[in-house]
């Protein structure tokens, strides 16, 4: 039990810390569970990371429930969960009822300003981090690059798919460790995987009795149909739900999830509130279980299974490849979205810079740097 709550103690924490989106998150989950907790290597936590990438769901929101299983089993798991989103869906709920008269104002654009700003610190320090651990022969560097030149010139959900694809066959052939320990599976968990396959059939037949029941099973389906998460459950989210809400209130939604730390998939929480007017905390509450629920029955089936596979020489290979352009993933998300929709002058390029120098010289925790980039944002919008 005391390890659950030391799990639910640290998320939470990070749930209230971690602006700037999934890359951001996945920086955020290093610094603290890699460099300063030690809970485990760089090497375990990529091999984490690559399990993630391939599954559907919300990518960095499964990568701290995988942490949690891993730290503290199924209770520990849970305890990931609740503490990274609690806070987020609390922000969400609290921006649903108010949200007309926060969004707009000259204090709290420059707030969101100021953490936007701190996401192109955290996410480039875990891009020069993973870099140096993942990127130290050639080919690795090579694919590092060719991945992050891909994405930024034809950036889409294809082309991430097809270049970790391609990286996994390149590193199978090419980056093997023939020395890695052999770790025996613990088999797959069917029992999650059975409880996705049954509510992935049932719940579009079910939802047919509309109300709470369509609710679930719409957000049910987001959640299993969507890879890499974040800004890529957008269209698919509108597409389900979309001819039931005004566009404006689905984009002041959207607007909101860009707002808060934690997960993006908490935009389920707004939109849930906004779609069971009859009952909007229930509706809020059941969107986010259902959008979240997918990936995680993925996780649990498939985490122990993929530890042993993961130290096969031929997986370890094209792991060490997905390793490589995951870090060109975060290096072309560094530039896009988070880089140019936060860097839009000088005095912001130079904000970064010094919360790089913070961060690394003076090894400034990252309460602080949020406090400081909170002040620096908002100052900068009043005195504009």
């Amino acid at each position: 039990m005391s390890n659950s709550v030391s799990i639910l103690k640290q998320f939470f924490i990070l749930g209230c810390l971690s602006f700037g989106g999934p890359a951001a998150h996945i920086g955020y989950f290093r610094q603290t569970f890699v460099e300063r907790l030690k809970w485990l290597t760089d090497a375990e936590y990529a091999q984490i990371v690559a399990l993630c990438q391939f599954l559907p769901g919300p990518a960095s929101s499964q990568v701290g429930f995988a942490l949690g299983y891993r730290r503290g089993g199924l209770l520990g798991a849970l305890s990931a969960f609740v503490g990274f989103t609690t806070p987020s869906i609390l922000l969400m709920l609290g921006l649903a009822i108010a949200s007309s008269s926060l969004m707009g104002t000259t204090w709290f654009e420059g707030l969101m300003h100021g953490l936007k700003l701190l996401a192109v610190v955290v996410v480039a320090d875990a891009t020069l981090g993973m870099y140096r651990n993942f990127c130290t022969s050639k080919l690795a560097a090579a694919l590092c690059v060719a991945t992050a030149a891909a994405l930024l010139t034809l950036p889409s959900l294809i082309t991430q798919m097809l270049v970790l694809a391609v990286a996994a066959a390149i590193g199978q052939a090419y980056l093997k460790n023939n020395d890695q320990p052999q770790v025996a599976s613990q088999g797959i968990n069917w029992w999650p995987l059975l409880l996705f396959v049954v509510l992935f059939v049932s719940l579009p037949l079910l939802a047919k009795s509309g109300g709470l029941t369509a609710l679930f099973g719409d957000f049910f389906q987001a959640g299993a149909l969507v890879f890499g998460g974040g800004h890529v459950v957008l269209p698919l989210l509108q597409k389900l739900v979309g001819a039931q809400l005004s566009s404006d209130v689905f984009l002041t939604g959207y607007a909101a999830a860009q707002a808060v730390p934690g997960p993006m998939f908490t935009f389920a929480t707004f939109l849930g509130y906004e779609l069971a007017p009859q009952a909007p905390i229930l509706g809020a509450l059941l969107a986010t279980a259902a959008v979240f629920l997918p990936g995680f029955l993925l996780i649990l089936g498939l985490f122990n299974h993929w530890q042993a596979l993961a130290n096969s020489p031929r997986l370890s290979g094209a792991i060490n490849g997905v390793n490589a352009a995951v870090v060109g993933l975060l290096l072309a998300a560094l530039y896009q979205p988070v880089f140019v929709s936060a860097v839009l002058n000088a005095t912001d390029m130079a904000l970064v810079v010094v919360g790089i120098y913070l961060l690394k010289r003076q090894q400034w925790a990252i309460l602080w740097l949020v406090l400081f980039f909170i002040v620096s944002g908002v100052g900068l919008s009043l005195l504009a």
